[in-house]
Order: structure tokens, then sequence, then C-alpha cells
């Protein structure tokens, strides 16, 4: 059986990867006190002051994984019951990583104002709220219109993987033998993650000493470098335009890459070239992170002169992957009572994953994706931030 028919059979089979266990069973004994008469004792604690509901119900341990469906994977706008599968399986790596309490919601809207109104009513319920799948700019304005919800949310496809591959620029960089303020940054694709990751570098709206902002960062859309000499650009592009490529460069992604240090790939199969790898400086890193292809193939990339190579898939070394993060990010986050996730979070959150990785090679410059010890480690760091 091929990989595909594997993975439809067993979800055919389970019908659900995740299910809800009682912690106490309803026993004649347990009953009168789980259940009237005297749960009433708790709503009245809780309705006194409702902060108590972090002591007496699963809001302390809960996360809501909410989708609409817009964007799911990289298979275009699916709808809320074709990404119920994808939602069952972050609750699955929530519950497996972190031991939270996770559920999935596929809203049957893809309107923001209803979807920013369903996540506040709903708030009351969970410790934390994690937007995934929703397609960009929308993605944008709905986390920034929820962050005053008195409890963190995070748009994982921006701030989960942009966290996770920071964490494996700092080895990557180390690795190379450059310092982290000297590198010139390529990144390919300006969609969540994109713009998530460009604000992580440059430490935009945090002035920590942890911040280490690169030398250059230029990013490309589908038609070349993003630039404010540009007219076509508009939202949260323009915000791009205006933090990066301080040169001005123009041009196409081959232009991008002279003389660049690093490239960041979140587009398509086949965006890098190994022609384009020899405009860049020595030594260069690539993180081709497209899905399930990525922009170039590891032993192509290598063959072209890059040193590190990194991907999203766990069949190649490197693999960066948002669960080193999430788990974590949301664990310390939750344990700290935390009414929103910080830029200082997410640093030290990236800077926990790499210090994981006592001696980066050129093969291994990240954890395991699987590897426990990860998102113990982020959440230290996450409520240490706090």
């Amino acid at each position: 059986m091929t990989l595909a028919q594997r993975a439809l059979s067993l979800h055919q089979r389970l019908r659900g990867k995740i299910s809800v266990v009682p912690k106490v069973a309803p026993t004649v004994k347990n009953f009168p006190l789980v259940y009237t008469p005297g749960v009433g004792e708790v709503v009245k604690k809780i309705t006194k002051n409702k902060k108590l509901a972090y002591q007496y119900t699963i809001k302390s341990n809960s996360v809501a994984v909410v989708t609409d469906g817009s964007r799911v994977l990289g298979l275009g706008n699916c709808g809320p019951e074709a990404a119920l599968p994808v939602m069952e399986g972050k609750v699955m790596l929530f519950k497996s990583f972190a031991d939270i309490d996770a559920f999935p919601l596929c809203l049957n809207t893809q309107d923001p104002d209803e979807i920013i109104q369903t996540v506040k009513n709903i708030a009351p319920v969970f410790g934390g709220i994690n937007l995934e799948d929703i397609e960009t700019p929308k993605c944008f304005r709905i986390e920034q219109e929820l962050q005053d919800i008195g409890i963190p949310v995070m748009h994982d496809d921006q701030h989960g993987t942009a966290i996770a591959i920071l964490a494996g620029l700092i080895n990557a960089a180390k690795v190379v033998g450059k310092d982290l303020e000297e590198l010139r940054v390529v990144v390919n694709g300006a969609g969540a993650a994109g713009s998530a990751i460009v604000k992580l570098l440059l430490c935009v709206g945090q002035e920590s000493r942890l911040c280490r902002k690169m030398k250059e960062v230029i990013v490309c859309d589908s038609k070349g470098i993003i630039s404010r000499d540009r007219t076509d650009l508009s939202g949260y592009k323009m915000e791009l335009a205006g933090l990066t490529n301080r040169e001005r460069r123009q041009g196409s992604l081959k232009q991008a890459l002279e003389g660049a240090d690093v490239f960041i790939g979140l587009s398509a199969p086949g965006a890098l070239t190994p022609s384009f790898i020899s405009r860049m400086e020595r030594d260069p890193i690539v993180f081709a992170l497209a899905n399930p292809i990525p922009e170039i193939m590891p032993p192509v990339a290598r063959k072209a002169g890059a040193v590190v190579v990194a991907t999203g898939r766990s069949d190649f070394p490197n693999q960066i992957n948002n669960v080193l993060a999430f788990p974590g990010v949301f664990r310390g986050a939750l344990d700290a009572q935390v009414p929103r996730i910080t830029h200082l979070m997410k640093l030290n959150a990236a800077l926990a994953i790499a210090k994981t990785v006592k001696m980066p090679t050129s093969q291994h410059i990240l954890p395991s994706a699987l590897d426990n010890k990860v998102t113990k480690a982020v959440a230290r760091a996450v409520q240490k931030s706090a």
C-alpha cells in the first residue's frame, strides 16, 4: 500500500484521531460531586470570580484549534469538513507533546468578522486559541483583533513556523561560521509564514537584548522583489516593503539572491535553481520549505554549493516543522496564564529550540520533531519570558 492508501485506511478505521476521556468515573460516590448538587458550589465560586475557572475547570489546560478551511495545507480552500482531519491531527500533537486538551473547531464561515466574533464567544471555555489554515491576508486581521480577549491567540502558520525557522537559522549560522547580524536573507513567499519570519528576523516591535537583526532581508512574491518602488502593492505587502530591502533592489528572485547568505523558501516547487545558488555568497544556507515538494531538492542544492539545506520533510535531514514550537509555546503560555504571546516569547522559544542541539552540523541543525524534550524547553522559555 502507498502512503496515501495507508493514511486513508487508518483514518477510516479510527473514525477520528482523538476522543474525550473523563478524568473521574460517575460512580454513586462521585456523581453528587461532579454533577448536581456538588457542582453548584463550583458555579457559585466562579460566579463571584471568573478567574477561578482556571482552578476549577478545563480552562487552565485547553486550547481551541480554530479554522475556516480557507487554506488547508497546500491544498487551498477545502472548507471546514475537509479541514477537520488536519485539525484533529493538530489536537493529537497538542496532547501527545504538551498534555494540552485541545479541540478542533472548524467554522462554517469564512467571513473575518464572524470568525472574530465566534472566537470571542467561545473564549470563556478555553485557555488559548490556535488559529490554523486561514488564508492570507485575512489571517493577519483576525489574529490582530483577537489579541485583547484575555487569553493568548496565535496563528501557528505564521508564528510557529517562524519560530522553527529562526531556531534553524541560529544553528545554521554557527555551522557556516557567520554572525546572525551579518546575514543577508532572501525570503521567497510573502504569505503568512513569510511575513512572520521577516518580523522575527528584524525584531519588529521588540527592542530586547535577544534581538539580533539581520543585516538585510529581501522578500519576493510571485512578481519578484518587494520594493517601495512597486506600484502594485497593498495592505501587508506595503508594510513588508517598508521593513525590508533597504537597498531598494528590483527584479526577480535571481537578482535578489545576488550576494545573499540565506534563502528561505515558503513558495512553490522548483522556485530555486542551482544557477540561483551559484549567485549567493560563500557557504550559502538554503531552507527550501515548500511542502510536500521543496523549492529545490536537497541533493541538488548541495551539489550547487549549499552547505546547510533544510526542508519541511521528515525524509531529509534538517526538517523544519512548527511542531517544534507550538506545543511548548502554548504549554508555557497556559502555565503562566498570560493574556497574549509576545515577540519576546517567540524569540526565547527559538533560542530554546536551537540550544537543544549542542553541536550543530550541516546535517543536524534542529532536534527531531518527535523529541519531547523540546516542548519542555520551549515551555520553560515562554514562562520565563512571561
